[in-house]
């Protein structure tokens, strides 16, 4: 999206205009008003964040193909040295090149075919525009090279400020891992660092003391031991995966290993833990077998066979980064041994591997071109623990787990966020979006139609980026159901709809109270004793229904419709 659709976003919740070019003047005075505009919309955007959130002139004319990342890292001061080839294609008429690489960071030299090019460091800001040669062709394949040093941010609280964690383990063995989800992977590398910019494949070559192991994502290569103490991994990823995913994790691990045999065949399963802890994670982690079990079978296939399933222990909380889960849970059941729902059920399982690993579908798999459209990502997967709890112990648990929720959700702000400004939507973007995907289930009203939905929407969106509009048009599509006005007031706007009614004379009358104008949405009450059935309230006008209850006091309505009820007084 270019930076006038994204001024557009600011005045409406419509979303993706079609992308107008602009050159570089025009980008830098739309930056400063994107950044005004935002501040009168509650949103305080820098020049940072219309850079970093937006694809702008120097960025749009190529997409990344592949990286080749290569870093030192030197505990005892916390520094890192490196460099990342970046092979491009050109796709439009070239420009200046954004290369992003945060303080206090910097790079020394960037080269392509040997030729030093010049750059400098755009004002109040980590992106680096590079001077690019006079003789690239389009659709044609190139490789930058960008050297860099220093000593990147200190993740303070991992993974939510994110950084480098610079620890110990509890024998006071170096611990190391990177944490950058929304603060962004250019933290610590330089990339193209927007959401939508995935490399096609990826080597990740990370260079440790010898007394330490580094894990990163996808697959083992080699490893070369160096003659001053340190020793290189060299591991790949042969599928699209996002920057924000790619991880550093360096400790004292001892690896065991497990297989799975799942929908495409042999999975291979990889643990790294601290050797210390090795007999307790074999025990905890014989919960991801039948996770797996569970997520192909609503889901579809684990996305990332080639790469394999890994967990890595790490010294923060975890973070679903692909084919290499985070996990800091300290081998316990719940959400660090506290059950978020209340229910009891969330202590039946680990949080940290159902829940990250539900990203491997949800955020991996599909990942959205925009991070303000990041209940995708969250609110689906925040799902997959209803879903993992309804295979472990049935639906009625799986019900009580989501509801249980709901007193997490502050319905204060809207969970989708402003397009273009690095801004994701507030933290409801969890519970309110998984209790929504929860009752449009029940709109739907037929199971296999729903998991056949969630399965498609794997296989149509495999390894692609989405925006929310793309997965919502195919839920509507494929439910048959007219969930426009669902998603619009559940995703644009900060509150729930509110069911009005009063009951006279053995007659229900009702209405809904919504921001969205008409607002339609079914409803399940029960009419009569012992069972509910689907009313169509609307908020243009009062509609009634009759009543056979023996008593009008068990009126009720269906518990699983995330809604506000209001009992008003006879009209």
């Amino acid at each position: 999206m270019n930076i006038f659709s994204n001024l557009l976003n600011l005045f409406s919740i419509q979303k993706k205009q079609q992308a107008i070019q602009l050159g570089a003047t025009a980008v830098l005075l739309l930056i400063f008003s994107a950044s005004a505009i935002a501040q009168n919309s509650g949103v305080l955007a820098t020049t940072d964040d219309s850079l970093r959130g937006s694809i702008t002139a120097e960025r749009g004319w190529w997409d990344v193909v592949y990286y080749n990342l290569n870093v030192t890292i030197q505990p005892e001061d916390s520094s890192i040295t490196g460099y990342n080839n970046i092979t491009y294609r050109v796709t439009k008429e070239p420009k200046r090149m954004q290369i992003d690489l945060q303080d206090p960071l910097n790079i020394d030299q960037i080269k392509q075919n040997g030729q030093t090019l010049d750059y400098n460091r755009a004002k109040n800001s980590y992106a680096y525009m590079v001077d690019m040669p006079d003789n690239l062709k389009r659709d044609s394949l190139y490789t930058i090279s960008v050297y860099y040093q220093g000593k990147p941010k200190v993740a303070e609280n991992a993974p939510w400020d994110g950084g480098f964690v610079w620890a110990q383990d509890s024998l006071g063995n170096h611990w190391i891992a990177t944490a950058n989800q929304g603060l962004g992977a250019s933290v610590w590398w330089p990339n193209k660092d927007h959401q939508s910019a995935e490399p096609d494949s990826m080597s990740i070559n990370i260079t440790v003391p010898d007394e330490i192991k580094n894990v990163s994502n996808g697959r083992l290569r080699d490893t070369t031991q160096h003659d001053n103490g340190m020793t290189t991994w060299h591991w790949f990823v042969s599928n699209p995966i996002n920057n924000y995913n790619i991880a550093v994790n360096a400790g004292n691990y001892v690896n065991f290993k497990d297989t799975y045999e799942g929908k495409n065949g042999k999975l291979d399963l990889s643990y790294w833990v601290l050797e210390h802890n090795l007999e307790k994670a074999k025990e905890q982690f014989q919960q991801v077998k039948p996770m797996m079990q569970c997520f192909e079978d609503w889901f579809g296939p684990y996305p990332f066979y080639e790469d394999s399933f890994k967990l890595v222990e790490t010294p923060h909380l975890g973070m679903e980064h692909q084919s290499a889960v985070a996990y800091g849970n300290g081998y316990q059941n719940g959400y660090k041994g506290t059950d978020l729902s209340g229910s009891g059920w969330g202590l039946k399982w680990d949080f940290i591997i159902i829940h990250e690993a539900g990203h491997e579908w949800w955020g991996n798999n599909i990942t959205t071109n925009d991070v303000a459209d990041m209940w995708i990502h969250e609110g689906f997967t925040s799902y997959s623990e209803s879903i993992y709890t309804e295979c472990q112990f049935g639906k009625d648990a799986a019900g009580e787990y989501t509801r249980g929720l709901r007193d997490r959700i502050q319905n204060k702000e809207p969970i989708t966020g402003k397009y273009g400004l690095n801004n994701e939507g507030s933290g409801d973007m969890y519970y309110k979006a998984h209790n929504m995907l929860h009752m449009i289930r029940q709109i739907v009203d037929n199971d296999s139609t729903w998991k056949n939905i969630l399965r498609g929407i794997q296989k149509e969106f495999r390894h692609q980026i989405v925006t929310a509009d793309q997965i919502e048009r195919y839920i509507i599509e494929q439910s048959g159901k007219d969930l426009d006005d669902v998603f619009d007031q559940y995703v644009h706007y900060a509150d729930i709809p509110t069911f009005q009614y009063y009951i006279k004379n053995d007659v229900l009358f009702y209405r809904w109270k919504a921001d969205v104008d008409h607002f339609d949405m079914p409803l399940k009450v029960t009419l009569t004793d012992g069972s509910y059935t689907f009313i169509y309230p609307s908020s243009d006008r009062w509609k009634r229904s009759n009543l056979s209850l023996e008593n009008t006091n068990d009126f009720k309505i269906d518990k699983d419709f995330y809604v506000n009820t209001d009992s008003v007084s006879a009209r």
